[in-house]
């Protein structure tokens, strides 16, 4: 039960945060990165079976060993967490994909390091 109330609060944190981002802020920024390799239309099954693994993980690696911890220790592991796992996709398109930026690479990474701490933070503070 409190894996799923943990869940539940870091999705209601985590999709508005992703949505704002990938939607509207960077949403021209990612056009211009990616060109011909950005869908049209979105592939929701697959964005949506991404926010369910990448949430539980951070649950399960993030929010709950940060529990008994501080803010500060919540927020470092979920920036840790956050940079390992954009880092995994960033780098391994940056080595494979042709014209995939640095600059692409470094913006997506720290996106990765803000949303996770945000919502591993969000999670922490109102699961606790």
């Amino acid at each position: 039960m409190a894996f799923l109330k943990l869940y539940l609060i870091a999705l209601l944190a985590f999709f508005p945060l992703d949505m704002l981002w990938l939607g509207w802020l960077g949403r021209n920024f990612y056009r211009q990165q990616l060109g011909p390799l950005m869908r049209e239309q979105t592939d929701w099954l697959a964005a949506g079976l991404f926010y369910l693994l990448f949430l539980a993980g951070i649950i399960v690696f993030v929010v709950q060993p940060s529990l008994p911890g501080s803010a500060r220790d919540v927020l470092l592991r979920g920036a840790f967490f956050g940079l390992v796992t954009y880092a995994a996709y960033d780098l391994v398109n940056r080595a494979v994909i042709h014209n995939f930026s640095w600059t692409l690479v470094m913006v997506d990474m720290l996106w990765g390091v803000v949303l996770c701490s945000t919502v591993s933070w969000v999670a922490w503070y109102f699961g606790r």
